[in-house]
């Protein structure tokens, strides 16, 4: 009975851990951000942020995955850790699919509140949230982009590498090349890929309906994301003339 209610007060521990973990770096990144951008907009920022992780969190646990409590860093974003690794292609990209698609309910949900009520900061969230999970459809590992084009082929990776040297050209930036140290050695997965393998064949040979599925998805998330981005960008730069 002792030792039971031991490793009760132990697992009690381990999630309050979890738990102070994930609001203790929530609320540092609300700080960070609030030096920059007023602590209204930073709050709602981590939010999005947060909803886009539980997106993957859920996604995860649908798929009886092992997974760890949303940790946020200021300025570079947040993740989720995988403690069981996805067994296929369509795991990978169902787990993939599920930030963006909670990140861009959560926009729209702000862009239509900030039309309903004339809030400028909605709309300025609306926006961060288009273009964040917009960027994270880059068809490139670790993006959530090449997680879900994975499902097609490895290969699929190499068409991102132009939009990232792109982007860095466009707004340079510390994390572009944070991203692309991290993105390097799936840049080299790719071309060294051979689908003859055995391996390979276990692990991306998913269904003709996958690869349908999980196509029509991500090309629809990045009709959505991109229009509303530049809508959303374009209403924003007439409210600050």
């Amino acid at each position: 009975m002792k030792l039971l209610l031991l490793l009760f007060s132990g697992f009690k521990y381990l999630k309050f851990g979890k738990l102070l973990a994930t609001g203790g770096t929530m609320l540092l990144s609300v700080a960070a951000y609030a030096f920059i951008f007023g602590w209204r907009y930073a709050a709602g920022f981590v939010l999005l942020l947060l909803v886009h992780e539980m997106g993957h969190y859920v996604a995860a646990r649908q798929r009886g995955l092992d997974v760890g409590a949303p940790v946020f860093i200021p300025f570079v974003g947040a993740w989720i850790q995988l403690k069981k690794m996805p067994h296929d292609a369509d795991t990978e990209a169902y787990v993939g699919l599920g930030g963006p698609f909670a990140g861009t309910v959560a926009s729209l949900a702000c862009y239509f509140a900030a039309r309903e009520t004339g809030s400028d900061l909605l709309l300025a969230l609306s926006y961060a949230g288009f273009f964040i999970n917009l960027f994270n459809l880059i068809p490139l590992s670790p993006f959530d982009g090449g997680r879900i084009t994975a499902v097609l082929s490895p290969r699929i990776w190499l068409a991102g590498v132009p939009i990232l040297v792109a982007l860095f050209f466009w707004r340079p930036s510390p994390i572009l090349i944070l991203v692309a140290l991290l993105a390097f050695p799936n840049v080299v997965r790719a071309f060294r890929y051979d689908p003859s393998l055995p391996e390979n064949q276990a692990y991306y040979g998913t269904s003709l309906e996958s690869k349908l599925t999980y196509t029509c998805a991500y090309l629809a998330l990045v009709c959505i994301l991109a229009v509303m981005a530049h809508d959303v960008h374009d209403m924003l730069a007439a409210v600050r003339r």
